[in-house]
C-alpha cells in the first residue's frame, strides 16, 4: 500500500535496511531528538534496525516512514511518516524530522504536502493528528501553514517529568 513518492525537489523513499546508517545518525542527533519525549536518542545501531523493522512489519500496517531525499544529489535529509493509523475512524498521526542544515529551505513543507495528499487519496484518512512539544515553534508553524489547527493541550509523562504537548488536527474533508 505504501509507495515511494516524488515532489519537485524531493524523493520520499519507504525506509528499508539500506537506511540504517542514516537513521542511526538522524536519531542520535541532539537537534532532531530534543523535542521527542517518547524515546531516548539512539546509542546503538541495532536501534535503527529495530525502527526499520517496526515500519516494515507485514501488513496490514498502521504505520509507514519515508526517508526524505534531495532529488539533486540523492542525499538523505530527514524522514517523515505516519503511525497509529486507525482505519475504522479514518485517523492517523503524523511525524517528521529534518536535519538541521536543511531547515528553512521549504523541504519539510514540500514533504508534508506530499504525504498529506497520500493520506487523503490512498489511505482515505479524514483526520490527521500531530503531537508537538509546546516549545517546538518551527514545527507548529509548519503544521499551521499546512492547514492544521491546534485543538488541545496534553501532558506527557516521560522519565518522571511532565512535558506539555500541543495537539494539532487537520480535517482532510473540509
Amino acid at each position: 500500500m505504501f509507495t515511494d513518492l516524488e515532489t519537485k525537489r524531493l524523493r520520499l523513499k519507504c525506509i528499508d535496511p539500506g537506511d540504517r546508517d542514516f537513521l542511526f545518525e538522524e536519531y542520535r542527533d541532539g537537534f532532531i531528538t530534543r523535542y521527542q519525549f517518547d524515546a531516548e536518542p539512539m546509542k546503538h545501531i541495532r536501534e535503527a534496525d529495530d525502527l526499520i523493522e517496526f515500519y516494515n512489519q507485514e501488513g496490514p500496517r498502521c504505520q509507514n516512514r519515508w526517508v526524505i531525499m534531495n532529488r539533486i544529489d540523492d542525499r538523505k535529509i530527514g524522514s517523515c511518516g505516519f503511525h497509529l493509523w486507525n482505519r475504522e475512524s479514518c485517523q492517523v498521526e503524523i511525524g517528521f524530522e529534518l536535519l538541521q542544515m536543511y531547515n528553512g529551505q521549504g523541504f519539510m513543507s514540500e514533504a508534508v504536502a506530499a504525504i498529506l495528499e497520500f493520506a487523503k487519496i490512498r489511505m482515505k484518512v479524514e483526520t490527521i493528528r500531530a503531537v508537538v512539544f509546546v516549545e517546538n515553534e518551527k514545527c507548529k508553524r509548519l503544521l499551521e501553514r499546512s492547514g492544521f489547527k491546534k485543538t488541545a493541550l496534553e501532558e506527557c509523562l516521560y522519565r518522571g517529568k511532565v512535558y506539555l504537548h500541543d495537539i494539532y488536527e487537520k480535517n482532510m474533508n473540509p
